[in-house]
């Protein structure tokens, strides 16, 4: 289980570092990725309550839906920054 989140982790920080080198806004990246955590959390906590390991579910949804909403975001400021020339 550390070992996915790890994974989890890792990605992650592959997407953040990615979405901080583009020249152009980033606002929906940031935002996205922080819906998603939060989202993500939320129902991973839920799901993994029933099993017994709240705390890994919360932390493998946060990794997913932060990872998610970071890329359904990286995707809408791209098309806005292409759109503007």
């Amino acid at each position: 289980m550390r070992r996915i989140i790890s994974w989890i982790a890792v990605i992650g920080l592959v997407v953040i570092i990615n979405g901080c080198a583009s020249s152009g806004s980033t606002a929906n990246t940031k935002q996205g990725a922080v819906l998603g955590g939060v989202l993500g959390a939320a129902a991973g906590g839920v799901i993994g309550h029933q099993s017994g390991r709240g705390l890994e579910g919360a932390a493998i949804g946060a990794g997913a839906g932060a990872l998610g909403g970071g890329l359904v975001g990286s995707a809408k400021d791209e098309e806005q920054s292409t759109s503007d020339y």
